[in-house]
């Protein structure tokens, strides 16, 4: 089988988010069974900020069975980047069946346009949020009109697609509110769990000499960073917690200066540790050596950083918001708070740091969760599944 995976985004602007590591996964996974697999996306590389596109990129990489097929992005608007050379080389390439991910992007555009023009099923996926994401309401007026103009679009796709496949029951419900007829199959995020191994000694490297809780993710607000600065605020002059401090990882998008600033008026520079654009390897370290982690966000749809903390046994504090609760399971693999409440989740660092028993249960749990069920060598059976089943039905039409 000859597959297309889009996406506004790859290897190795890793900082990009969960949109990156789905289809380098599914890639990788799917092709080692011997399919012939392409990421068809752009240029983007992180290394020199998070709109930075780079033409000495290879244009087409083998990455051990799969290929990696960028295009350079001659403009950009926030995050919707346009590579107009895209559309040959997947009309040139003639794939079986397409699969994209990321439906706000000028690549899911591509992949409708080529999928009507050649008749090739299209498979759909978001990671967005498509009608949830905080971004759509609290943006400038400008922007708030082009999100409007991208839901025409947004609908079309959604119309098209042969099959939807959505990483959880919320976000399901999103897809079906937009076209109740649309055939929505649920298949989990997962991880890679062989890449999960820590090859560095976290702490040695930073010179960390007491225990630490971790954040991972893009300095943003919706990440809820500042209920987070909050929170370390009213327990930091508890000495049951005085070696302790909270280590930041992650890269700018929008909200480093706002951060930095909060972390110096309360006086927190040596009780907070911000580590920016860190290596993977780092991160991956860092999961290991941590007490738990940290993701107060506002919005998520279906985050695999906790999947992640969950492969190192650690438990995670989050919030009960949108599609966090079918990752990050309350009382089971760890603490669900109500967003924007630094009291809350105060409490709830302090439970988990006080109880070791609780961190080892809960992080056990999130372990077996990854193990069993959202791990990336599921999803790419069940997404492989999925492609069968789509061609199957093509050809018996």
């Amino acid at each position: 089988m000859k597959i297309a995976l889009v996406c506004p985004a790859s290897l190795p602007a890793t900082q990009f988010g969960g949109i990156v590591f789905l289809a380098v996964d599914l890639a990788r996974e799917i092709s080692n069974i011997g399919h012939d697999v392409t990421i068809y996306t752009t240029d983007l590389d992180f290394s020199n900020g998070p709109n930075k596109f780079n033409k000495n990129l290879p244009r087409n990489e083998k990455v051990e069975k799969f290929v990696i097929n960028r295009t350079h992005v001659w403009f950009s608007l926030k995050l919707f980047f346009i590579n107009t050379s895209m559309f040959k080389q997947i009309q040139k390439d003639k794939p079986d069946i397409i699969h994209t991910i990321g439906l706000r992007s000028y690549q899911s555009l591509t992949a409708l346009k080529i999928s009507k023009k050649l008749k090739i099923p299209l498979i759909v996926s978001d990671q967005g949020g498509l009608t949830t994401h905080p971004f759509l309401k609290h943006s400038s007026i400008f922007l708030r009109i082009l999100y409007k103009i991208q839901n025409y679009f947004v609908k079309q796709i959604i119309n098209h697609a042969t099959i939807v496949s959505a990483a959880n029951e919320y976000e399901k419900n999103i897809f079906l509110d937009i076209n109740k007829n649309s055939n929505v199959q649920i298949i989990r995020n997962g991880v890679n769990l062989e890449n999960l191994v820590s090859e560095i000694n976290f702490k040695e490297k930073y010179q960390i000499t007491s225990k630490f809780i971790l954040f991972v993710g893009r300095f943003s607000k919706s990440k809820g960073i500042e209920t987070l600065i909050h929170a370390l605020n009213i327990i930091q002059t508890d000495q049951k917690f005085s070696d302790t401090i909270l280590v930041i990882m992650g890269v700018d998008f929008g909200y480093e200066k706002d951060m930095e600033e909060l972390i110096k008026k309360f006086n927190l520079s040596k009780r907070i540790m911000v580590i920016k654009n860190p290596p993977r390897k780092d991160v991956i370290s860092a999961y290991g050596e941590s007490e738990f982690l940290v993701l107060p966000s506002h919005w998520e749809l279906s985050p695999l950083v906790p999947l992640e903390s969950f492969a190192f046994k650690k438990p995670v504090i989050s919030t009960n918001s949108h599609g966090i609760p079918f990752t990050v399971q309350d009382n089971k693999n760890g603490i669900l708070v109500e967003p924007d409440n630094p009291p809350q989740l105060a409490d709830a660092i302090e439970k988990l740091l006080l109880d070791d028993n609780l961190r080892i249960r809960m992080g056990l749990s999130g372990y077996n969760f990854v193990h069993e069920e959202c791990n990336c060598v599921s999803m790419a059976k069940n997404s492989l599944k999925l492609y069968e089943q789509v061609l199957e039905n093509n050809d018996n039409k």
